[in-house]
Order: structure tokens, then sequence, then C-alpha cells
């Protein structure tokens, strides 16, 4: 594998996973201060993100209809309007305010990731390299510093509003940089965009959801794991989320390397058996350190989960149904978002953490066991 042409053969759509990354990793860390400011309870505070949630699905939807009808601008009006839309968080002053950014932010970005993977995919299946794992695994270290950034910024007395605009003013060039035309074409005739693989949407998108409950599962209850079950510290139990977001990004370029011997199905089998393993380890173990790496093997085996099913559907569909096909899988692999915590967390309050954990190394290990194997005889 060489790394530096798969970069070369992604670099349009790459820019687009490193703008998402700024953005979301800068909300991240000014979290508290955009709740604090706009006086918002836990629960107004998870009302607003749900209907933001809702944003991001309608406009998952509408997006193969956006990418077709955009053209090569499709990526960069799509950057353009998420861009516009992180100016209103840091602006919020109540609910209403923060609901409505959020719409905005959440819609925006739902629009541009499924263009953005739409475009990956396509030149993935022209080119024959496996690229997926590599601009995902680029989201995740571009998370991560801007995350870091923006705490150290905010460590430092910088406001969200201000710190929100100089990312905006930086993505800018990132955008302008992103338009895209396909050069992927298909000799299927026009019938094909109404063969949608239903199955294979369908597997292939609770998988990526299952993939998706354990990254959110893992980022909001690890620490309250670590600090509840072995007693640690505000400091420690930090580290089960800092380790998951670190070890994704190594998972995933791990990813990148290993499809180069081995297929997506088999690659996938073996990610969910690790990331199960993890977990049941980062239940159950007799010690906090051991409980930590339980958290990083989860994070190195779930990182892959989602991109390789979007490279694996991508790689199967025709190139008409592509855009169609990566958008439903996307939309039904991102219930995982909406779900998984609450359920999670309504599993701890009845069993406790641990069971709730255990459950979940129940559903990854389903992805090797039943859905993998339905992906194939759908393909």
């Amino acid at each position: 594998m060489d790394l530096r042409k798969d970069i070369a053969a992604s670099w349009v759509p790459l820019k687009a996973f490193i703008l998402m990354g700024l953005f979301w990793g800068a909300f991240g860390a000014y979290v508290p201060e955009i709740k604090a400011q706009a006086g918002l309870s836990d629960g107004q505070f998870g009302l607003a993100l749900l209907c933001g949630a809702f944003g991001g699905l309608a406009a998952m939807w509408a997006a193969p209809r956006v990418d077709r009808g955009w053209g090569g601008w499709a990526m960069v009006g799509a950057a353009g309007l998420l861009i516009a839309s992180f100016a209103l968080p840091g602006l919020a002053q109540n609910w209403p305010m923060f609901a409505v950014a959020m719409l905005a932010c959440m819609g925006t970005s739902g629009l541009l990731d499924v263009v953005m993977n739409v475009r990956l995919s396509g030149i993935e299946a022209e080119s024959g390299r496996p690229l997926m794992n590599l601009n995902h695994a680029v989201y995740s270290f571009a998370y991560g510093g801007a995350a870091l950034v923006a705490g150290l910024a905010r460590e430092n007395g910088v406001s969200a509003q201000v710190f929100f605009m100089c990312v905006c003013a930086l993505s800018l060039g990132l955008a302008m940089g992103l338009y895209h035309v396909s050069t992927d074409r298909s000799t299927e005739d026009k019938s094909a965009e109404t063969r949608l693989p239903v199955l294979l949407i369908a597997l292939a998108g609770i998988a990526a959801a299952i993939g998706f409950v354990a990254e959110q599962a893992t980022d909001n209850w690890s620490a309250l794991h670590l600090e509840r079950s072995y007693g640690g510290s505000a400091a420690e139990g930090a580290l089960g989320p800092a380790m998951l977001g670190f070890t994704m990004g190594l998972g995933r370029m791990w990813g990148q390397v290993v499809l180069a011997r081995l297929s997506e199905g088999r690659v996938l089998r073996l990610a969910a058996l690790v990331s199960a393993a993890g977990t049941v380890l980062a239940a159950w173990a007799p010690s906090k350190g051991l409980a930590i790496l339980g958290f990083a093997v989860l994070g190195l085996g779930v990182s892959v989960v989602a991109p390789m099913v979007l490279a694996w559907v991508g790689k199967t569909v025709a190139a008409k149904t592509r855009p169609m096909a990566i958008s439903r899988v996307v939309f039904v692999s991102y219930s995982g978002f909406f779900l998984g915590p609450p359920a999670l967390g309504l599993l701890a309050q009845m069993f406790g953490l641990p069971i709730a954990f255990t459950v979940l190394a129940g559903l990854l290990a389903l992805i090797a066991v039943v859905l993998v194997p339905g992906m194939r005889k759908a393909a």
C-alpha cells in the first residue's frame, strides 16, 4: 500500500472530512460553555440535539437529489452551508436559538456527510483503491486535534463565538477546494436507479448502526463507568473517551493497510469480534487499568465498522444506484447515534453499567455472526 497515492486519489473529498472533523471537534470542546451561555439544563440540551438529529436525517434522505442537482459543486455548496451554520451555536442565548442552531448544523453536516461519502465511494470504485478507512481516520485525527486546540483556547478565555468564527474562516479555503466532477460511469440501463438492493442496505445500515452505538456509548458512559465501578478520578475517567478517539484514528489507519490483503467482509468480522472482546474486558476487568485497555481495544475494533460497511456497499452496487444506496445506509446507521446512548442508559439504570456494556458486546458479535454472512448473500 502506498499511502501517498491513496491520499492523492482521495484528496478532494479528504478535505471535506478534515473540515467536518474541525467543526465537530471544536463544538465538542465548547459544549460546557455553550450549554451554560444558553442556560440549558441537561434535558433541554438533549432535546435540542434531538431536534438537530431530525434535521440531519432529513438532509441525508434528500442528499442524493442534491448531489445530482448540484453536480461538481455539491461538496462546495454543502460545505458552505455547514460553515455558515456553525457561526450560530456560539451566538445562542436561549433554548430556541440553540435548537435552531443545532437543526442547521446537523442538517448541513448530514448533507455534506452523504455527499462526501458518495464521492469517495465513486473514487474507490473507479480507482480500485481502498480509501474509506484513510479518510475516516483523517476525520478522527482532525476531530481530536480541533478538540485539543479548542480546549486550550477555552482555557485561555477565548469565547465559543470567536473560536467558531476562526474555524469558519480557516475552513473557507478547504471548502473552495471541494469542486469535484465524478468521472464514474455505469453501463447499466436507467432503470438500474430504481433497483436498490434493499436487503443489503438494511443489513449494512444495521451493522453500521451497531458500530455507532458502540462509539456513542463509550463516549457518553465510559468515564462514568471508570469513576463509578473503579473509583477513578475525573482525570482517570476521561481516559475512557480519550482512548476511544485516539485508538479509532489508529484503527482506521490499520484498516486501510489490512484491506490490501483481506476483503471488507473478513476485516469487518475481525473488527467486530475485537471490539466485542474489548467491550467485555472494559465491563468486567478486575482493575481500572485493564478497563481502560478494554476501551482502547474497543476503539481499535469499532473504528473500521462504519467506513468498511460504506466501502463494501459502494463497491457492490451499480454506479447509478450508489448515491441513493450510500444515503440510505447512512440514514439507517445514524439511528445508532440517537438510540444508542439512551438505550444503554436505560439498561444501566435497570441492571448496571457492566451488564449494559455486555449487551453492547453481544450486538457487536452479532455483526460477525449474523450480519456479515447476510450481507455476503445479499451482495
